[in-house]
């Protein structure tokens, strides 16, 4: 009777149980894998071979018998190395040279070294999920993994450093106990403190806004303007992680391979270069995996030179700023990476950087500087709630002493939390916490628009508002009256917010 335990395949960000079986038939010596395994896997024959035979017990490739390993469901491709540790168990099992256990409540994932270590997985804390979910009792993964996959509760991470330990665990010839989470905590020292930036009063109240609302910005400026230190500075004043989220975005730094030691207690800040491809912004491959777009899920996608990206890349994300979740499509199934991200970019406003800039003259033409504005779509462009003009800072600004040599940035972000806590509760059951994520529908019934602010809003008949248009201006005025600790959207809030949206030119 084949010997079967249980390991785990990711599918993008998720996990899913494998059994592995393993059989032995008469016949001359033969070692396969069968279940759709690619070539990490195939490998595993050599690694099991390797840190058995150092383990001093009888390696597969001393029998003169047929072994066969399934890895069931065999129409899910298996990725990886993770499969080593459940292969060599499940050998040994097999060929009788480990006691029977009750395998089922034991859930196996770690790569092998020659000599019998065990080397961290990518995905634990997906795995952990998973096992507790399905009511496994066990994870036997590498110590290096149990930080972060013990932040699961419902399931007991057993950290392993070789094979001979996770033998003598199974068999209760030692006791390993469980991992117990440890936070980690840290702070980014490549974050700007508001502090820092003199002047650029209406770029910083934009993004102050941003953060509250989890609004889409796009700052226009000169070459060295600050812009690049706004949006760093942005990353300062989020609100802190709960629990969930910080679990949800280090599954998917876990997935791709970002180890992080335990969970993600900052927001992410992601700035891919202007060089970089459709699959490594939105995701997808060969093996869909998350791009730089999931990476900074609950926090800041941050484009610096923006026209300078490709158009396709540009327009991809136009949906998942929408909706906050990217679906990859392949023939054999699809995806979907969560992507609710805030766009913060930046760009010159014509290619040389200087088109109106009062002290520099501009060398563009005007058709270059309207080819380098149409870069960016008006699709796009309509799903920034937030633009501004960075104009360059005077010198005597820069030179002018701070008065407040406190941290500024510890300041903002008391305000921005107590309005993302005022967000929280009007959106209690709706699966939303921010306002930039409100339908046209929750817009018109949770905003809580003043008399004042209908008259406004009626006066918007002549501006080429488009719908979409409309509703995000509503959503920023309502982050503003957050900010304020209003009730209602007044008309000095629709006002604010109308500055901010809409220019004639990019």
């Amino acid at each position: 009777m084949p010997a079967k335990i249980y390991s785990a395949e990711l599918e993008g960000i998720q996990a899913k149980p494998i059994e592995v079986e393993v059989d032995l038939n008469v016949g001359l010596h033969s070692f396969n894998i069968v279940g759709l395994a690619d070539k990490a896997v195939n490998e595993a024959k050599e690694r099991v071979n390797s840190a058995l035979k150092n383990l001093g017990v009888k390696p597969p490739n001393r029998e003169n018998r047929r072994i066969t390993v399934n890895l069931a469901p065999a129409q899910i491709k298996k990725n990886g190395t993770h499969y080593d540790l459940a292969i060599a168990i499940g050998y040994l099992l097999a060929t009788k040279q480990i006691l029977e256990n009750d395998f089922s409540k034991f859930i196996f994932a770690g790569e092998l070294a020659l000599d019998g270590r065990l080397r961290p997985i990518d995905g634990a804390l997906n795995i952990a999920e998973m096992a507790s979910n399905k009511k496994f009792e066990f994870l036997l993964l590498p110590k290096e993994n149990a930080n972060e996959a013990s932040a699961v509760y419902g399931i007991k991470i057993i950290p392993i450093g070789t094979l001979k330990e996770a033998l003598e665990f199974i068999e209760n010839k030692i006791e390993i106990p469980a991992h117990e989470f440890s936070p980690e905590t840290g702070e980014d020292k490549n974050i700007s403190d508001f502090s820092e930036i003199k002047g650029q009063f209406q770029a910083k109240r934009a993004a102050i806004i941003s953060a509250a609302g989890a609004h889409n910005l796009l700052m226009v400026g000169p070459p060295g303007s600050g812009k690049s230190m706004i949006a760093k500075a942005i990353a300062g004043i989020l609100p802190s992680l709960t629990r969930e989220d910080s679990i949800e975005i280090t599954k998917i730094y876990s997935a791709v391979g970002l180890h992080p030691g335990g969970l993600i207690a900052t927001r992410p800040f992601r700035s891919p270069h202007q060089t970089s491809s459709l699959v490594s912004v939105v995701g997808g491959g060969p093996n869909p995996r998350p791009g730089e777009a999931s990476l900074a899920h609950k926090g800041i996608l941050f484009l610096d030179e923006l026209p300078e990206f490709p158009r396709s890349v540009l327009e991809a994300l136009r949906s998942p700023m929408e909706d906050g979740v990217i679906n990859v499509s392949r023939a054999k199934g699809s995806l979907s990476f969560p992507a609710k991200f805030s766009l913060v970019a930046a760009m010159n406003p014509c290619p040389c950087g200087y088109y109106g800039d009062p002290e520099k003259e501009c060398r563009c033409g005007a058709y270059e500087v309207i080819k380098y504005q149409r870069k960016i779509s008006g699709p796009l462009l309509d799903r920034i709630d937030l633009q501004v003009k960075v104009s360059r800072t005077k010198v005597s600004d820069l030179r002018a002493e701070n008065q407040n040599a406190e941290r500024e940035s510890d300041k903002i972000r008391a305000s921005v939390e107590a309005a993302r806590h005022i967000q929280k509760n009007r959106f209690k059951n709706l699966g939303i916490s921010t306002n930039s994520e409100m339908t046209s529908r929750q817009t018109e019934t949770l905003a809580e628009v003043g008399e004042d602010a209908n008259k406004f809003l009626a006066s918007l008949d002549k501006s080429k508002i488009s719908p979409r248009g409309y509703f995000r201006l509503i959503k920023t005025a309502r982050t503003i009256a957050d900010l304020a600790d209003c009730k209602q959207i007044s008309a000095e809030h629709l006002a604010e917010a109308w500055t901010f949206r809409f220019k004639e030119e990019v």
